[in-house]
């Protein structure tokens, strides 16, 4: 079945373009432990592992940008990112295009420890997302018989395609393909560079470079499948036990600018210790909200009194639980 499929793939794919086109001197010397060759005799590098302490998200698709879609799968990545205490330190939305895709892919993957894109991985031709990545790690894309068969085994033919044949060629076949054939590191073991994290979904991940993981647009395929690597990811983290980014929340009746000046002291106190100090206005309530964001909890919950005081305020669980009824209708100018 494999052979078939593959000499199918071959002869309704367009050929594949050059990938191998960019030495490995161009990439960072810290991504890798060692070289190997490409078919043309190019090197690659081979990725090593490294501990997760920074993560960085790419949003790729036209239709986020022209307002058609509304990206929800970066705001999922943050709370996924702060419940384990990895400092998100980049979102970017970009469009399906090749070049773009290519210099964000290769800067996020030298700045940050964990990268994961989002969208252009369907079957049309502005998914472009695995062979743009593909291309800017020199790398082919080969088609990924696993992929393949678990697709035979989970997906089923859309109902306008009642005569659909994963045996004869046709269009459809063509584009299903497209989404099997992933960027391969000959010399990366497999189950390192594809991963499947949910036993009844066909759709894989692909690792680039070590770091990337490249993921579907679509949110409820997106959740899952960040979800399902998580394991990966943990023995990697600070804290391997994954208890993730701490915030304490002070409620304040003071304007901004009258505890600017001790938030100011504070920041500059906190700041060594890993501790960032944040403000936040909220318009037409009595209280303003003080957060302190860090991974020292026991640190952290010395300073309750400390800061409650500060602010002429108290510590909160949760944004606007000490509101009361007369507060719906105060108009309230920002003092900045």
């Amino acid at each position: 079945m494999y052979s078939r499929l593959s000499q199918l793939a071959r002869h309704f794919s367009r050929p594949l373009p050059n990938f191998a086109h960019r030495s490995a001197a161009a990439y960072p010397a810290n991504l890798s432990s060692r070289m190997t060759s490409s078919s043309n005799g190019e090197a690659m590098s081979v990725p090593r592992k490294r501990m997760i302490h920074t993560a960085g998200c790419i949003i790729i698709g036209d239709e986020v940008l022209g307002g058609k879609t509304v990206d929800t799968n970066s705001a999922y990545f943050a709370k996924f990112c702060f419940s384990l205490g990895i400092q998100l330190k980049r979102i970017e939305v970009i469009a399906d295009d090749e070049e773009e895709i290519i210099e964000a892919a290769r800067r996020m993957s030298k700045n940050y420890d964990l990268v994961v894109t989002s969208g252009g991985i369907g079957p049309t031709h502005d998914d472009i997302t695995y062979q743009s990545i593909a291309k800017a790690f020199n790398l082919p894309l080969e088609l990924h018989e696993t992929t393949v068969a678990k697709m035979q085994k989970f997906s089923r033919p859309h109902k306008s395609q009642p005569n659909f044949d994963w045996n004869t060629p046709s269009p459809a076949l063509t584009a299903k393909l497209r989404m099997a054939q992933l960027p391969t590191h000959p010399d990366i073991p497999d189950e390192e560079q594809v991963l499947y994290v949910k036993e009844d979904l066909w759709v894989p991940i692909s690792v680039v470079n070590g770091n990337i993981h490249i993921l579907p647009g679509v949110p409820r395929l997106f959740e899952a499948l960040l979800e399902g690597i998580k394991p990966r990811i943990l023995p990697l983290l600070k804290d391997p036990e994954g208890r993730g980014t701490y915030r304490m929340l002070f409620s304040t009746p003071l304007a901004e600018s009258a505890v600017a000046e001790y938030l100011t002291s504070l920041a500059a106190k906190v700041e060594p210790r890993g501790v960032k100090v944040g403000s936040y206005p909220r318009w037409g309530k009595k209280r303003n909200v003080v957060t302190l964001v860090g991974t020292d909890r026991d640190y952290m919950d010395s300073l309750e009194r400390e800061v409650a005081e500060g602010v002429q305020g108290k510590r909160v669980q949760m944004e606007g639980e000490d509101d009361t009824d007369d507060e719906t209708d105060v108009k309230k100018d920002k003092d900045a």
